[in-house]
């Protein structure tokens, strides 16, 4: 195992690993335990009592974050005629079609962060399930990412809407913002997806249903929080 640095040491004795926080205890140690030199992301990580192995236990969902979520995203969007004019004129980075797939094929391009495309570009889009599902990038109607609505797909995307799905593990894993957000923005963006979580919980989950909570920034920590007092 590599040996953690400096800052990560002094960071992690601020951290009982065993003690299960309250909400607000746990954003503010996480910003006080973000001691890089960057803006660190805050990411929450969700472990479900469900199995993701069968259709009828799957988590999907996405939210609009509250506050966004500090970054920038760059949007990819699979549309033709009017629609591809519709999504130029949202604030889409990238525009097209078959041309599109064929540089991310022939060209290892993930010069992008969201793809988004109207129904009838499906067919196209499919072609690129190998690619495009380990990324998580794969166009879903569950998260609105398939779509005739390109302009409010695109308004949400770029106010901070995360997608939220289930690994293989169970656990979800989402940014909820930045450290420079402080500690009350933070937690906003953090029971927003919460709430949502909650709510996609599937009728067939039996047993607790959040395991385990933990937010950790990019270079720091992991800080437990207790699932109980969250639903």
């Amino acid at each position: 195992m590599p040996k953690r640095g400096k800052n990560y040491r002094e960071a992690a004795a601020k951290v009982e690993k065993a003690k299960l926080h309250e909400v607000s205890e746990a954003m503010s140690l996480v910003v006080e335990t973000s001691k890089a030199k960057f803006d660190e992301t805050i990411e929450a990580h969700v472990k479900l009592g469900v199995d993701g192995r069968h259709a009828d236990q799957q988590v999907r969902g996405a939210i609009v974050l509250p506050n966004g979520t500090g970054k920038s995203v760059k949007v990819l969007v699979f549309a033709k005629g009017p629609k591809a004019e519709e999504a130029e004129k949202a604030g889409a980075d990238y525009v097209g079609a078959e041309e599109m797939a064929q540089k991310i094929q022939s060209e290892n391009w993930f010069d992008f962060d969201v793809v988004v495309a109207t129904p009838d570009m499906m067919g196209v889009v499919g072609k690129l399930g190998r690619v495009l599902g380990p990324k998580g990038l794969m166009p879903n109607p569950k998260s609105g990412t398939v779509t005739m609505d390109l302009t409010k797909a695109l308004a949400e995307i770029k106010a901070g809407k995360v997608e939220y799905r289930l690994d293989r593990q169970n656990i979800i894993h989402t940014v909820i913002g930045k450290a420079s957000f402080g500690p009350e923005k933070l937690e906003e963006n953090f029971r927003a997806l919460m709430d949502a979580i909650v709510k996609a919980k599937p009728a067939t989950a039996k047993g607790q249903y959040l395991r385990s909570v933990t937010v950790a920034s990019t270079m720091g920590p992991g800080v437990k929080i207790n699932p109980a007092i969250l639903g």
